[in-house]
C-alpha cells in the first residue's frame, strides 16, 4: 500500500477540517465521504470529487476506503467505529471515543484485530507545551506531586452555538456538556501527564449560563495517589475566561498560561524542609525558569499523519484509541458525582452510569428549538 484510503464519515464542522488536512497529506488519498444530510454529503463529493453517501454501513460495505475517520456527533462514533473495525477497517475516531464509558469498553473490545490500526483524534497530544509538562512531570523533576490545579473556563459559548443543532447539549443527543464536548481534550492531558486520581467529587451545574439541559459549569475536586490533590474547573458561559494549569510537587512548581511555561524550583525539596526547619519560618531557597517552547505542534493534521504512519510502516501512535477511555471516565465521574451528591472512588461502575444516563434521556422533558446558522471551526477556541 503506497497510500491510504481514507473516507471522512460526517461532514460538519470538524469533518470539514478533516477534508481540508486529508487534502494536503500526501500520504492518504480521500476515496468517499458520509453524512445523513444528503446536501452536506453530496456538496462535499462535489468538492472534492469523491463518492457520497448518506449511509456509513453502505460505505463499508463498498469497501471503497482502507480507513474511516468518524466526525459524528458523539453517540455514533460506538457504533460506526464497531461496525468500520468488524468490516475490516482501520478507524480514527473523533473525541470522545464514546459517550460514556460502557460504550468506550464495547468499542474497544471490537478492536480484536490488532492488524487494524484504531486512533483517537487528540491532537492536543502535539502541542510542544504539554509535552514538555509531561516529560518534566514523569521524569520525576517535580518530585512527589501535592497539587494540581487546571482552570479551562475560556470555552465560552453563546446560546446560538448551543440552539444550531438539535443534537447539541442534550442527553439524548450529546450526552452531556462542557464535560463532553469542550473538555475531552482538556481531560485527556489531564491523566496523560498525571495519570488517574482514585477519587472525584464534581460539582456540576446544569444550564447554569445557558437554556440547555446538561451541564455548562463544572468544579470537580480529585484526590490521587500519596496525598496529591486536584481541581478542575471549566465553563462554557465565563469570559473572557482563563486557560491555566499548575502543578506542583516537592520540588517545585510549573504553571502554564498563555504560550508560557515557567518553572519555580526549590533548592531543597519542600517535604525535607518542612523536617528540618522547624524552629525557622523560612522557606525553601527557590530558583525561576522560564520554559521556552514555540508554536502549537502539528495539531490534526500531525494525528492524520501519524494515523496513516501507522498503518503504512507500522509507526507507533501518538494517541492510541483504547487511550480515551480515561477522558471519558473522567468526565462521566465529574457528573455522576454530582447527580447522586457524593464523591465516586475509580474505577467508575460503567454500567450503573449508562444507566443513569439513560434515565435523564427517558425522563427529559426538555423542549429545544434550532436555528440555522453559519459553520464555524470551534477548533481555534481552543486558545493558549
Amino acid at each position: 500500500m503506497e497510500k491510504v484510503r481514507i473516507a471522512v464519515v460526517g461532514i460538519g464542522n470538524i469533518g470539514t477540517l478533516h477534508l481540508g488536512n486529508i487534502e494536503k497529506e500526501p500520504k492518504v488519498e480521500l476515496t468517499a465521504v458520509c453524512d445523513i444530510v444528503p446536501e452536506k454529503a453530496h456538496a462535499a463529493a462535489e468538492r472534492y470529487g469523491v463518492k457520497p453517501y448518506v449511509a456509513s454501513d453502505a460505505l463499508l460495505a463498498d469497501k471503497v476506503c482502507d480507513a474511516v475517520i468518524v466526525a459524528t456527533p458523539h453517540y455514533a462514533h460506538t457504533t460506526i467505529g464497531i461496525a468500520a473495525m468488524q468490516s475490516g477497517h482501520h478507524v480514527l475516531v473523533e473525541k470522545p471515543i464514546s459517550v460514556h464509558k460502557a460504550d468506550c469498553e464495547r468499542l474497544i473490545a471490537a478492536h480484536a484485530d490488532k492488524d487494524l490500526v484504531f486512533a483517537a483524534m487528540f491532537n492536543q497530544r502535539t502541542d510542544p507545551r504539554y509535552q514538555k509538562i509531561r516529560e518534566l512531570v514523569r521524569s520525576g523533576e517535580l518530585g512527589k506531586l501535592l497539587r494540581v490545579n487546571w482552570i479551562i473556563t475560556n470555552w465560552f459559548r453563546t446560546q446560538a452555538y448551543y440552539d444550531s443543532g438539535g443534537w447539541r447539549a442534550t442527553w439524548q443527543g450529546e450526552g452531556g456538556g462542557v464535560l463532553l464536548n469542550q473538555c475531552p481534550h482538556n481531560l485527556d492531558l489531564l491523566q496523560w501527564i498525571v495519570g488517574m486520581p482514585e477519587q472525584i467529587r464534581g460539582f456540576c451545574d446544569i444550564g447554569k449560563r445557558h437554556t440547555i439541559e446538561v451541564e455548562d459549569e463544572v468544579t470537580a475536586y480529585m484526590v490521587y495517589s500519596e496525598g496529591c490533590t486536584g481541581l478542575f474547573v471549566t465553563s462554557t458561559g465565563e469570559a473572557p475566561g482563563t486557560n491555566r494549569l499548575e502543578i506542583a510537587g516537592d520540588q517545585g512548581k510549573l504553571v502554564m498560561e498563555g504560550d508560557r511555561i515557567s518553572y519555580t524550583r526549590n533548592e531543597v525539596p519542600a517535604t525535607a524542609f518542612l523536617q528540618t526547619s522547624k524552629a525557622s519560618f523560612a522557606r525553601p531557597p527557590i530558583w525561576n525558569v522560564e520554559i521556552p517552547v514555540e508554536g502549537q505542534g502539528g495539531q490534526h493534521a500531525e494525528i492524520l499523519e501519524n494515523f496513516a504512519d501507522a498503518i503504512l510502516t507500522g509507526t507507533p501512535l501518538v494517541a492510541p484509541a483504547e487511550e480515551g477511555i480515561h477522558s471519558v471516565e473522567l468526565a462521566n465521574t465529574m457528573l455522576y458525582s454530582s447527580l447522586i451528591g457524593k464523591p465516586i472512588t475509580l474505577p467508575l461502575d460503567g454500567a450503573a452510569y449508562e444507566a443513569e444516563l439513560e434515565r435523564l434521556i427517558a425522563e427529559s422533558n426538555f423542549q429545544k428549538e434550532t436555528v440555522e446558522t453559519v459553520d464555524t471551526d470551534m477548533a481555534a477556541s481552543f486558545s493558549s
